[in-house]
């Protein structure tokens, strides 16, 4: 991933690197300009980012499940994921998991992985492993280093003595490995056995099994052949002429054992596949001879008899012409020396420029960026020194490398990850969920027995009502019936934090949308959220239901092109019924994740200035346009206001102007008002605080604006996606995430 991102960063991305831990690796982000921060494995902590400060995501190991249980929530399920899964490990637990009856780890896993939007594979092998989790959102990009680093592993870590012997090998055995594809299919057996066939020649060339000098030894990487298979194989060896033992079957689990010990590797599958084999990347890394068919995935990446040899697909007996050129005297000979060298040299860049101009492929097609943002190079336009090669060289000064993706061996693993335990997987945390457990239901029977008290309350209210008037008239009915059908309605919005607003001059309400906000929402009695849906409020606050105040918010479309101005309209419809106080303020929680929202201190001269009456009926905002990222050039209102809109901010505002006032100004864009310019600054992201009274005027107006706004663009944004204001259907630097 860091040499992807270091192309990436070179066409115009911007790039943050969030890991769970600080590994050796995040010297090498800093080094190509890359900021990393290490997140928190709590995962109430970790929910603490904004993710809509990213056009996107690139996420790039299973380690990195716990950053989903924020991406699962609004407002952060529209920000583009692209996962890249190359571990096998969960693949290898999933049917563990359906025999252990763990429906819902399976059940979290199919969870996260439909919330990406694609899931990026390095072969074609692992989509099938993971078919249990397929959403419709699989793709595969060939090509990884990991084969080269797999390589490098096992030459660091130099014991082949042992592998020979666990591989029931001597220690001068000419061992051919014969691998092939990792798909199953009917003609695997018969291809298998013609290459037995061509080897048999190279029998000559070895004295017989009594003998203590070399031998010639057969290695078989096994898949999910059946037993039925292995068996009728070694027969076949035996009537080729080989003796007992010297033709066996490894498993898929030493395929780096056996590579690294081989003389020479036969890749015996023909299946036709579409993608070059990273069995074979592997061994030519090893620097081992690599003989394949002339299949177009191979012959694509091998020059036959310069990195590799290659043999007639259909007709497999030329293979043993092709062996007795490189093996002479029961050795390798100095021609297929060479050509083992020099497709070691080769190997390690192998597919290097495909894979990673198919991720820019790929994030051209999922990201969209808004109108300010300068768009990042095309991937045809990436120069090929960029591309044609791995960054082996930043990993150069690294320590302990080999050890970097050791961590998911099995499934044991994955269960110690505390995102993945359940009463099957760790018996002593039965007693804490079922603490929480009983603690949720009695916050439910507390809360509903409240209800309870309330609505009895109120019918007691009714009935003496109406019992201390019986002859009233028809309007005072009305009036009653009315009084108690706006507590029923407020009942829900009231708790004591609504007692410690009384005497306060102001209350600074904080619009949210989704569980992801959350974290991001004041607790004191000087703040009140408002939910811009009813779905996704938090328990026990006095959160307003601004859908409840304004049903215009039920419908998706308006919430979200309105976005805090749908609270503003919540809240001035019968204002005075849930606001009392004299000053209203807002603040968005998107100022509070990136640490920009009032401070204690702010907030106290700010009451102080208010009770005061220091400035007045004035209004106060603390997020300055001049200080805002987009506005790295420190443009005026009307030019920034353009930069953000695509362009288009000055033409809508007229016309919405032209419908307000019946005015025709022929598209003058002069005739707009003058914004000032004096070297002040202006308020941005909503947040801010003022008198009620002067609120009110605010809305008035507000209201006739949207209005004309939405006259103007409804029809064409309703129907074709576009919006003047924005670039592409929808305005969504670029995040890599990598663990």
């Amino acid at each position: 991933m860091i040499s992807v991102a270091s192309v990436l960063e070179a066409m115009g991305y911007e790039m943050k690197v969030f890991s769970f831990e600080d590994g050796p690796c995040s010297s090498i982000w800093s080094t190509i300009g890359i900021p990393v921060e290490i997140l928190p494995v709590d995962t109430k902590l970790l929910t603490s980012i904004d993710w809509l400060d990213y056009d996107g995501m690139l996420v790039n190991s299973i380690e990195a499940r716990p950053v989903f249980s924020s991406l699962l929530q609004e407002p952060f399920k529209s920000v583009p994921v692209i996962w890249t899964v190359q571990e096998t490990s969960l693949a290898h637990c999933i049917r563990e998991y359906k025999s252990s009856g763990m429906t819902q780890i399976l059940g979290g896993w199919q969870e996260v992985f439909s919330r990406a939007n694609v899931i990026v594979f390095p072969n074609y092998i692992l989509p099938v492993m993971y078919a249990a989790f397929d959403s419709g959102n699989y793709f595969v990009i060939p090509g990884s280093p990991a084969p080269a680093f797999q390589a490098d592993r096992f030459i660091a870590k130099n014991y082949d003595k042992d592998v020979r012997i666990s591989l029931s090998l001597g220690p001068r055995d000419f061992v051919i490995a014969m691998v092939g594809s990792q798909f199953s299919y009917d003609g695997l057996l018969m291809e298998e056995a013609l290459v037995l066939q061509a080897v048999g020649p190279l029998l000559q060339q070895y004295p017989s099994e009594n003998s203590t000098q070399t031998e010639l030894k057969v290695r078989i990487l096994t898949g999910n052949q059946t037993d039925k298979h292995r068996i009728a194989l070694e027969a076949i060896a035996l009537n080729v002429g080989f003796s007992r033992g010297a033709v066996e079957h490894v498993a898929v689990e030493d395929t780096d054992n056996l590579l690294a010990i081989a003389n020479l590797v036969i890749y015996c599958s023909c299946l036709d596949e579409q993608s070059f084999p990273g069995v074979l990347v592997e061994a030519m890394i090893l620097e081992k001879l690599v003989i394949a068919p002339d299949l177009g995935m191979i012959t694509k990446y091998i020059d036959d008899g310069i990195n590799g040899l290659l043999f007639p697909r259909k007709n497999i007996a030329m293979l043993s012409q092709v062996l007795l050129q490189v093996v002479s005297n029961g050795e390798l000979s100095d021609l297929g020396k060479n050509i083992a060298s020099v497709g070691k040299a080769r190997a390690k860049d192998l597919m290097a420029s495909e894979t990673i101009e198919g991720y820019a492929v790929l994030l051209e097609n999922v990201i969209k960026f808004p109108s300010e943002t300068l768009t990042p190079l095309s991937a045809g336009e990436i120069p090929l020194p960029l591309k044609q090669e791995w960054k082996w060289h930043l990993f150069e000064d690294v320590k302990n490398l080999y050890n970097v993706n050791e961590s998911l061996a099995d499934c044991k693993m994955l269960q110690k990850m505390d995102w993945h335990r359940n009463r099957k997987d760790d018996p002593h945390s039965i007693t804490p969920k079922i603490d929480e457990t009983f603690s949720a239901i009695a916050w439910k029977e507390e809360r509903a027995n409240g209800i309870m008290s309330a609505k009895m309350k109120l019918e007691e209210e009714y009935l003496k009502e109406r019992s201390d008037q019986p002859h009233g008239t028809w309007e005072e009915v009305y009036r009653n019936v009315k009084r108690v059908d706006r507590m029923k309605n407020e009942l829900h919005e009231r708790d004591e934090k609504e007692l410690e607003r009384t005497g306060q001059p102001l209350c600074i309400y904080e619009p949210f949308y989704g569980e992801g906000t959350w974290p991001f929402l004041h607790q004191s009695s000087l703040y009140r959220g408002i939910g811009l849906s009813s779905k996704g409020r938090r328990f026990g606050a006095d959160d307003i239901d601004a859908s409840s105040r304004l049903p215009l918010l039920n419908s998706g479309y308006y919430r979200d092109i309105l976005g805090e101005f749908g609270a503003f309209f919540a809240l001035a419809n019968r204002i005075d019924r849930i606001h009392k106080n004299s000053w209203i303020g807002f603040q968005s929680w998107r100022v509070t994740a990136r640490k920009a929202n009032l401070s204690k201190n702010a907030e106290s001269a700010m009451l102080e200035a208010i009770q005061t009456q220091k400035h007045g009926d004035a209004f106060y905002f603390w997020v300055r346009m001049d200080q805002d990222p987009r506005n790295h050039a420190n443009q005026d209102f009307w030019s920034l206001c353009d930069a953000i809109n695509a362009g288009n901010c000055r033409l809508a505002v007229l016309e919405a102007f032209q419908r307000i006032y019946g005015l025709q100004l022929d598209g003058d864009l002069n005739s707009l008002p003058r914004m000032p310019n004096d070297g002040d600054t202006w308020s941005v992201m909503q947040s801010w605080v003022m008198p009620t009274r002067s609120f009110l005027e605010f809305v008035m107006f507000s209201r006739m604006f949207v209005d004309a706004l939405d006259a103007q663009m409804y029809d064409k944004h309703n129907q074709t996606g576009h919006c003047i204001l924005s670039l592409h259907r929808t305005s969504t630097a670029t995040l890599v995430f990598s663990s």
